[in-house]
């Protein structure tokens, strides 16, 4: 008996790899131009508030790899919240618990990390200045419900930035972002568009998602 358990045992751990590997694509992902254009006009048609649009998340056997598209109008210099549909987005039905660092007063910018996927932007038109890196503080954590933690980034924590580096980035610039690494817009002079490819190791995001602007073709 215990032979043959031990024997299954090696089955079912030499055949999950294979079952993981299937999953991965045969050949290339393409996302077309006209899909990016498709999705940003299915955004505003339909009065979306938050400005990032997942295009697909795409199985990678081993991880998931998410590719989206992120619109952000003109907003004000200073302190001005070019974040503000991050904060909106990560309210759900969920009861929200604090994160970051607790800060009586403290007043800035609005910023956002994810517990679990790395971000790279790849800025395809207009400009802004982008605030990286310092502390989250009197945060709140995305809702478990909410599209931010199913579909965009995973979990994650939305507040006030502090100590952060400010850069302007314009069309053509790629921009790295690491796990736990706030980032945000202080101000956005006209608008800026940008791809986010997000590598979701731990696959918390919606297996196999494809934007309701591409299910419709």
């Amino acid at each position: 008996m215990r032979r043959h358990i031990l024997q299954m045992l090696a089955f079912v751990f030499t055949a999950c790899p294979v079952v993981g590997l299937a999953q991965a694509p045969k050949d290339a992902v393409v996302i077309t131009n006209e899909d990016i254009k498709a999705v940003l006009k299915y955004a505003a048609d339909t009065k979306r508030t938050i400005p990032d649009n997942s295009i697909r998340v795409i199985d990678m056997g081993a991880y998931q790899l998410a590719v989206a598209v992120v619109h952000r109008g003109a907003t004000g210099g200073g302190t001005g919240n070019a974040a503000a549909g991050a904060g909106n987005a990560v309210r759900g039905a969920a009861a929200q618990a604090a994160c970051g660092e607790p800060r009586a007063g403290a007043k800035g910018p609005n910023g956002i990390f994810h517990d679990d996927t790395a971000e790279t932007y790849v800025v395809i038109s207009g400009s802004g200045t982008l605030i990286t890196g310092g502390t989250i503080v009197n945060g709140t954590r995305s809702a478990p419900d909410n599209e931010v933690t199913t579909i965009l980034n995973g979990p994650s924590c939305n507040g006030t930035m502090v100590g952060f580096t400010s850069r302007q980035i314009k069309e053509g610039d790629i921009i790295v972002i690491p796990e736990r690494v706030p980032h945000g817009f202080s101000a956005v002079p006209d608008h800026v568009t940008y791809l986010s490819v997000r590598p979701d190791l731990k696959k918390v995001l919606q297996h196999g998602y494809v934007n309701a602007a591409l299910t419709k073709k």
